[in-house]
């Protein structure tokens, strides 16, 4: 089940109730970090304490297909994960949040993996939206290997691009606000080594 006008519409009236009246802040650990739903008013490095990222979401489109499906990030229980907490203004909050639900959330499943969290950076602590923290077993997968993980991502490529493209940008994003998360790094090298031996076997 995919959502609509009117599902977006209830489900922006029910998150912003939730925040009641504060500063919609939001939580980018993957690719919210370059492709965020507008310009953030603010940014602020923080960690996210109790979580990481996990390529746990199977995609059957966007980055993959029904033959080949990709993987796409979600937070996981447990470690830590360091991200940008995104401040949004502006006049509109409720077209802002549907945007952002848009850009985020195809139906109830995606929904139901929305949290507030806590976030710790050094100006204080900040309640962010999360999205795909934890995600149900409707919408996530057993937690695999980091080469299996590899393998997928290399493989992967659909409307949208690649599974490998994405990571790319999630790892340049998190360079360039001086993040490191080795975990990524560790999967760059091998997705790098995983289309290397498969360009090296088709080559005559």
């Amino acid at each position: 089940m995919t959502f609509g006008e009117d599902d977006y519409e209830r489900a922006a009236r029910e998150v912003l109730a939730s925040l009641g009246g504060g500063p919609i802040w939001v939580f980018a650990y993957g690719s919210l970090l370059w492709k965020p739903v507008a310009a953030p008013v603010e940014q602020r490095l923080c960690t996210a304490e109790g979580w990481h990222r996990s390529f746990c979401i199977e995609m059957r489109r966007w980055r993959g297909t029904p033959e080949e499906p990709g993987l796409m990030m979600g937070l996981r229980r447990g470690g830590i994960c360091a991200g940008i907490a995104q401040r949004f203004q502006g006049e509109d909050r409720h077209r802002l949040m549907i945007d952002l639900l848009k850009r985020e959330v195809g139906g109830p499943v995606g929904l139901s993996s929305l949290r507030q969290i806590t976030l710790a950076s050094n100006r204080g602590p900040i309640r962010a939206l999360c999205f795909y923290a934890e995600p149900d077993e409707a919408a996530a997968t057993p937690e695999r290997s980091e080469q299996e993980v590899a393998e997928i991502l290399s493989r992967a490529c659909g409307p949208a691009g690649s599974g490998a493209e994405y990571l790319f940008k999630t790892v340049s994003a998190l360079q360039a606000h001086g993040i490191c998360d080795p975990h990524l790094w560790r999967l760059q090298e091998l997705v790098a080594a995983a289309i290397s031996m498969k360009a090296a076997t088709q080559c005559p």
